[in-house]
């Protein structure tokens, strides 16, 4: 859990411009990350989601995400709730 942390907090430093993301729960092999922010719009949505997959590497985890559970958008802002799973 204490390198999930590192990760977003990672994750917040390189990206914090456009979107934040925190964990809402850890349970067995499940991640769920929530994403709020106005989001870049000229890059795709789900990258933001991936590069916490290419942010866990850089400290020894393998995630991936599988499925976003909620979405709100307004016109500039936006939240995502993203279900990750925890590969060993």
């Amino acid at each position: 859990m204490e390198k999930l942390n590192y990760v977003i907090k990672e994750f917040n430093r390189l990206h914090g411009s456009e979107a934040q993301a925190k964990i809402l729960e850890v349970k067995g092999d499940e991640v769920i990350i929530e994403f709020e922010g106005t989001f870049c719009k000229t890059c795709g949505l789900y990258d933001y989601f991936d590069d916490i997959s290419w942010e866990a590497l850089d400290f020894g985890i393998k995630i991936r995400p599988v499925e976003v559970l909620e979405s709100e958008e307004d016109f500039e802002r936006g939240r995502y709730v993203v279900k990750y799973k925890l590969e060993r």
